[in-house]
Formats: C-alpha cells, structure tokens, sequence
C-alpha cells in the first residue's frame, strides 16, 4: 500500500510538472506607452507611426505619435513594428483535450443528445500546454466549444493567461451549440457498402426531433413546475436573446432548414458554423444578418466540381454579400492548429479579401459574432489593452514574429514548451 501511495505521488507530480504552464503575469500596475509601430486596429484602419498608451488594463490613447501628449510609464519604441489587436480564436476546444492518443485528457464531449445545460467553461484547463503555445503566435482569446451530440453545450470566451477558468473568463456561456444532422450520407466502405452519396433517409425525422425538443423547451419556460428541467432551463437564453443558437451545419439545404427552423421555433439570435456552402444562400444569410463562422482555410473542396481554390476565396464570396465572417478550428488537430489562426486569414487576404478586411476575420468580427466588442476586437480608447507588436505582418508566418504581448495590460511571457525545446536544441547543433 505504501509503494502504491509513493507510485501516485510520483506520477500526479510527473503530470504536474508536464502540464505546468507559465506563471500568469500579475495584474497591470505600469502605464505603456507603444511609440512608433504601424497600428492595425482591426476595423480595416491602420496608423502610421502610431502611439497607443494603457494603463490599469485598458487602452487610454490611440492616435499619431506626432501628438505631443504626455506618454504615460513605460515606452517601448516599436519603429518598423507593427501592433495588433489580440486574435481572437472562435469554436474551438482549446483548453478541453491535451493529447489525442490519451483518453483521460480529453473532456469536450458528454454522454448523451441533447444537452444544453452542459457548460465547456468548468471544464476548462487554463495550464494546457496546448492554450500556452498560441500566444507566441497573437492568438489571445478563444471560444471554448464543447462537442458531440446533436446539442454539445455553451461555450465562453476566455483569455489565455489564467490560474483558473474562473479568472480566464471573460464571457461566460455565450451560446448553444446545436450540430445539425446531414441530408445526406455516405455508404461504409469499410462494412462492404456502397460507398456513394445517398439522401439520409432519417434526415426529416431528425430535424423534426430538434424542432420538438427546442418547442417543449419554450413551452416549458412559459409554465410554472415544482420540479425544473435542467435541459429546458437551459434554452432559456437562446428565447430571450441573451445567447446565441450557433448551428453547425455545411450544406445549403441545411443551412436553408436551419434559418427556417429558427424562426419556426423563436431564437433570435444565430450563427452558422462551418457554412461550407453559404455561399449558394448567400442572399438568405444576408438578408437574415446572420453571421457566418467558416472552417480554417487550409482544406479541400467538399466537392469533386467545386473550385480547386473554393475554401480559400469563400470569405471574401460571403463578405462582399454583406456576411460577417470569422474562423472557427473544429476538426482534425484542432487544438494545435489553432496557433496557425493568422495564417489562415493571412490565406483569405490572398485570395481576395485584402489584409486589413482578412485582419477583421479574427479580431473585431470575431468579437461582434461573440458578443465581446465592447471589450475586444480593436484598438480602440476604454477597451481591454490586449493587444502585441509583431515584428512584421501578423498574417505572414515569416514575419509573424512576437516581441510583446498584453493581456488586460498584463505583459504576458511568450515562453512555451516548445520554444523552450527549439532554444534547447538551436544551442546543440549551434555548438557542434
């Protein structure tokens, strides 16, 4: 029994010590002041030879650095640098799963179908290592998002600097999330059959299932019980608009199906993730102000005739239609994927939609989509100072290089464990 005692001892210290992240800073007591740095504000506006000053966690002034006002505590002279507003990660399950291949360190998926009461923040791991290594990259702030089932849960918004998801919360359940069910389905080769496209057959039972579910929920909140229903409870947001419905779906038949199930069963606020054909129902969308959160730019068409280089134009396709867009990172390496965010808007300025509107993509319409703009998203006087100077071009990996970053005014360590091995091994072969 003692040996098995020494044995736990050991390893819950092994695992502490393998998940430890940087000590968070502590809270703003020295005014900045960032004099000479290009200024992307994250509304499509840009400063030359900028001054921007925060003090106790928010931004105090921003404007040309010709302007003779008094700079406050600290001056860091950033000329030839460029600063940006934090980027802002949406749908992902950063901080819910650590390593793929280790069952106990995954936590983003419930037991059950409809679970609207489940919360992602409580389960939030601010000393991932995996949270850690965005921030070299400008990647700030994310929305943790639950998965599985037909509704996974509420996500929240964190900043990725925390002792605890209670610190690292900056928007607690900002939404539900519902993942629509497919029109259509593909055979199981694996099982011998028929590999091809084919209409699900369940779909309309499927869609009906939701529609009653979202239906008995409304009617029990307009009745009195002695006994509540947590799952019920928990839709009240998503009736009253103090949350949003984000709705995972693809196809433009879903799409169409999900707008109209919104407005059959009275949600007033939604948002389309993954919209990988929201482009054929453009009008639609626009026409509804319904925001769209599409997939990481680096992927291939969904379809044998679609555009070779469809994914990577469809942002600037939606935004000219009057969309407001941003990037969410659900699918395969998610996690570790999402540290690359800017380079995936860096792909969307390519193809079309120019820097400063792709810039838009992952700081002020990310906040917009979220909820949170009023604290984030901009450089802009009284918001949060999170902020970084970048060396070069944020969307551009070869000069996507930190020197500083801000987290409510926090001088944040951009010290990962990776950055820890590349110094280790750049001194090994640097000293042969």
């Amino acid at each position: 029994m003692k040996k098995s005692y020494i044995y736990n001892f050991v390893f819950l210290f092994f695992i502490g010590t393998c998940f430890a992240q940087q000590t968070p800073a502590p809270k703003q007591t020295t005014g900045y002041s960032i004099e000479g740095a290009t200024a992307h504000l994250g509304n499509g506006k840009v400063i030359e030879n900028a001054l921007i000053m925060f003090s106790e966690g928010k931004i105090t002034f921003v404007g040309s650095a010709e302007n003779k006002i008094a700079r406050i505590g600290k001056t860091i002279q950033a000329k030839g640098k460029h600063v940006y507003p934090g980027f802002i990660v949406t749908n992902s399950s950063l901080g819910l799963g650590e390593i793929d291949a280790v069952r106990a360190t995954l936590d983003y998926d419930e037991v059950g179908k409809m679970l609207p009461h489940i919360r992602s923040l409580i389960a939030y791991n601010p000393e991932s290592r995996v949270v850690e290594s965005m921030r070299p990259n400008g990647v700030l702030i994310g929305q943790i998002t639950p998965r599985g089932g037909t509704i996974s849960g509420s996500s929240s918004i964190v900043q990725f600097d925390a002792w605890n998801w209670e610190d690292a919360a900056i928007k607690a359940d900002d939404g539900i999330h519902l993942n629509w069910p497919n029109s259509i389905t593909y055979g199981r080769f694996w099982l011998g059959e028929d590999p091809t496209i084919k209409p699900n057959k369940e779909y309309a039972k499927n869609v009906e299932k939701i529609t009653s579910f979202f239906l008995d929920g409304k009617r029990y909140l307009k009745t009195n019980h002695l006994a509540k229903n947590i799952p019920f409870e928990a839709l009240k947001g998503v009736f009253d608009g103090r949350k949003k419905l984000y709705i995972h779906a693809s196809g433009a038949t879903e799409i169409t199906d999900a707008v109209n199930f919104i407005k059959e069963v009275g949600v007033e606020k939604m948002v389309i993730i993954h919209g990988d054909e929201a482009y054929k129902v453009a009008d639609l969308l626009a026409e509804n102000k319904i925001p769209v959160i599409l997939n990481r730019a680096h992927r291939l068409p969904n379809n044998n005739d679609d555009d070779y280089d469809s994914p990577y134009k469809s942002a600037k396709i939606l935004t000219d239609k009057g969309i407001m867009v941003a990037i969410g990172m659900e699918g395969s390496m998610e996690r570790m994927s999402a540290r690359n965010l800017p380079f995936y808007a860096g792909t969307y300025a390519a193809y079309g939609l120019g820097k400063e509107e792709a810039l838009k993509l992952i700081t002020s319409n990310a906040a917009k989509i979220l909820g949170v703009d009023n604290r984030l998203g901009t450089l802009e006087v009284g918001k949060d100072a999170t902020l970084f100077i970048s060396e070069g071009d944020a969307l551009d990996m070869k000069t996507n290089v930190l020197t500083d970053a801000f987290i409510q005014g926090r001088k944040i360590s951009l010290e990962t464990h990776q950055t820890a091995l590349w110094k280790r091994y750049s001194n090994k072969y640097s000293s042969q």
